[in-house]
């Protein structure tokens, strides 16, 4: 039966790629009204036995209540926005544009003066995770702009995931997204020079992570990157060359403000150093391997299966007790 809350608004959604599928999936599975658009209309088509609706252009969402974008590029976001055939090109417009992309400050600013221009309230809402977190229902989301229209969408957001965190007016959330993508390249060099240390004294891989997943300084990403350390598989969910640039903004940011980040810095020019040798398309996990060449260390593949921590959580049923 549908949530009654997801019912209270008609929602558009915009972008159904390897993020913005499930994240539409998520809420038409609870029970949402959502009209779809997808530049690849064949990508869109399996919500629709889900009850997705689908449309041919974003204009065709401006009718709806609250409309989510989660697109690549900041130039997709303008096209689909503000563009000729864009959601906030019509005389209506929705109530709340809900931006989950990760995009520039200055895209963002453009989008949330024309949809103000329009009566429409921009909230940034870039996520932290991926597809898979997102079906395992773990996806993570940092919200900026009016409280008011924050209140309003919450129950949607928090339909997406299982951690929404709103941290002001304006752009913030941007800033804010750029800071956790540091801290994730910081966290990585630092995971593969232990695991490393720990190997070349003669710890085996799964069973040191094993101890650090199961210590105070576990996390739940920590627990997601153990298989990639552990079986060597770089699959890439973020490349080298995507956190270069994250790590780019955000020591960008940090000249802006006067705020030393040594840290940082040093990470990034490791992180150079391994697009150098030629790791661009695969994971940043591959930050491993870097450092265990470094450190004259021959690494394969343990083929010892470990969990990502990411099993699907189990929706509570209403008769559901503590678990």
């Amino acid at each position: 039966m549908a949530h009654a809350d997801l019912r209270k608004h008609k929602l558009g959604w915009i972008g159904t790629g390897r993020m913005g599928f499930p994240m539409a999936g998520r809420l038409l599975k609870k029970g949402a009204d959502v009209a779809v658009y997808n530049r690849t209309r064949a990508k869109a088509e399996p919500l629709v036995p889900a009850g997705g609706r689908l449309v041919d252009s974003p204009a065709a969402l401006a009718d709806r209540d609250i409309v989510f974008t989660m697109v690549s590029t900041s130039d997709d976001l303008l096209e689909v926005t503000v563009g000729p055939r864009g959601v906030l090109s019509r005389p209506v417009a929705p109530k709340i544009l809900v931006d989950c992309s990760t995009v520039s400050q200055e895209a963002s600013g453009k989008v949330r003066a024309a949809a103000a221009s329009a009566g429409c309230a921009l909230l940034a809402a870039p996520v932290s995770g991926n597809g898979k977190v997102v079906k395992a229902g773990r996806l993570s989301l940092v919200v900026s702009g009016s409280r008011a229209a924050y209140d309003e969408a919450l129950p949607y957001l928090e339909a997406l995931g299982e951690g929404v965190s709103y941290v002001g007016e304006g752009e913030l959330a941007r800033i804010v997204k750029i800071c956790h993508n540091v801290f994730l390249g910081v966290v990585t060099q630092s995971l593969a020079e232990i695991t490393v240390l720990a190997e070349k004294a003669g710890a085996p891989r799964h069973a040191f992570l094993d101890f650090i997943n199961k210590s105070v300084m576990g996390s739940t990403f920590t627990r997601y990157k153990t298989p990639a350390f552990v079986n060597l598989d770089f699959t890439p969910t973020f490349t080298p060359v995507l956190l270069r640039k994250d790590l780019d903004l955000g020591l960008a940011a940090a000249r802006k403000h006067d705020v030393p980040m040594p840290v940082a810095a040093l990470v990034r020019e490791i992180v150079q150093s391994l697009i150098g040798a030629g790791s661009v398309d695969c994971d940043f996990a591959a930050l491993l391997q870097h450092e265990a060449k470094a450190a004259q260390l021959a690494l394969r593949p343990e083929n010892v299966p470990v969990t990502d921590g990411l099993e699907e959580k189990r929706e509570a049923s209403p008769r559901a007790g503590v678990s």
